[in-house]
């Protein structure tokens, strides 16, 4: 993997989970570096639920990663109006 390609996965990465968290009823914990880690996770978590389908950008399906990225920042949410 280039720089390159490791750079364009994180924004990717980075704007699924600022979408997710904009979408979402709670807030992410942890601004920018939440999203990032909502991102990869809801990436593997809705992958892994729904398939990979639809459009595909830098190895990411875009509609199962925004869905399972949503499942995650509502779960992290959560858990962290629980501990606050």
């Amino acid at each position: 993997m280039s720089i390159v390609s490791f750079i364009l996965t994180v924004i990717i990465a980075m704007i699924i989970g600022i979408v997710a968290d904009k979408l979402s009823p709670v807030k992410m914990p942890g601004s920018w570096a939440g999203a990032i880690i909502a991102g990869f996770v809801g990436a593997w978590v809705g992958e892994y639920l729904f398939g990979s389908w639809g459009p595909m950008l830098v190895g990411f399906s875009l509609v199962p990663s925004l869905i399972g990225a949503f499942i995650v920042v509502i779960v992290a949410g959560i858990i962290a109006k629980l501990f606050d």
